[in-house]
């Protein structure tokens, strides 16, 4: 389940301070748009607000401009999210949350290369909290240096879980998540339904949550917390147990006793994966 090492010819350290500068100058514009009405309709009840629109528009010019990398965004698109290195971003994680005015929302990029994520980020901006790291060469949050996450097991522990329509179909239809969800609720010692899947594989690598479980096939809702996860020490994997990468149809994080316990529940739940593609996707 380890993931590949990161390309030798990039200088991640370098690349992370040029996009920690990028969403440092975006904050303000983050914060100051909570609860920004819907602006552009997509699948089913997903949208974006004008702030994911600009905020998409402005990161990609600025980190083009300073890394002379591509970004693959999601309201925009770019180059392949799975080919050479490239930036995934997602503008606002938790759109839903955000233009309601929760402040449970983010901003997540990742510096992926050929499909193997290298480095994360996320932000909290109105929460004022930041976490960023490197596969292989560490993990902070609020700018501060972590110690690897500890063995902790699953019955100590809080669980991060998408939210979802139990109604559902597609690859993980809802009524297999309800049952999946039930079983933790009885192994866990909690569960957490934040609305933004950025920030729960975020608390994973800080060790606020043990574990975490998103079924989106987006590679902008988890290339972040995949990075960061593996930067703290964690294991992140798709719900077979195979390591993530751009690409995989879901995701499950953890520390390394957690996430083995973690993945053999949900083997045991009998969620289906029937490699259909998932229209159901709700966590906005």
């Amino acid at each position: 389940m380890s993931a590949m090492p990161p390309r030798a010819d990039l200088d991640l350290p370098r690349l992370l301070a040029a996009a920690e500068r990028v969403l440092d100058s975006v904050e303000q514009t983050f914060s100051d748009g909570l609860g920004a009405p819907r602006a552009v309709g997509k699948s089913g009840d997903d949208f974006a607000t004008e702030v994911d629109l600009s905020l998409e528009r402005r990161i990609a010019l600025e980190l083009q401009d300073r890394t002379g990398i591509g970004v693959h965004g999601e309201e925009f698109g770019g180059p392949p999210a799975d080919s050479g290195p490239v930036w995934i971003l997602d503008p606002i994680d938790g759109t839903y949350n955000y233009s309601v005015g929760l402040p449970l929302a983010a901003m997540l990029l990742a510096l992926a290369v050929d499909g193997e994520p290298v480095l994360g980020l996320t932000r909290l901006p109105l929460l004022n909290q930041r976490y960023a790291g490197v596969v292989g060469g560490g993990f902070t949050a609020n700018g501060v240096a972590a110690d690897p996450l500890p063995p902790t097991p699953l019955t100590t522990a809080v669980i991060g879980c998408g939210a979802f329509n139990v109604r559902s179909g597609g690859r993980y239809p809802g009524a297999g998540r309800a049952e999946l969800y039930g079983a933790l609720s009885h192994r866990a010692r909690r569960l957490r339904m934040t609305g933004s899947t950025g920030t729960d594989m975020a608390y994973v690598a800080a060790g606020i949550f043990g574990g975490a479980v998103s079924f989106s096939y987006h590679a902008w809702d988890n290339a972040a917390g995949a990075a960061l996860v593996r930067a703290a020490g964690g294991v992140a994997t798709d719900v077979h147990g195979e390591p993530w990468r751009v690409g995989s149809a879901s995701l499950v994080t953890g520390g390394p006793r957690l996430h083995e316990e973690l993945l053999q529940v949900i083997a045991d739940s009998g969620v289906a994966d029937d490699d259909e593609t998932d229209e159901s996707k709700v966590d906005q």
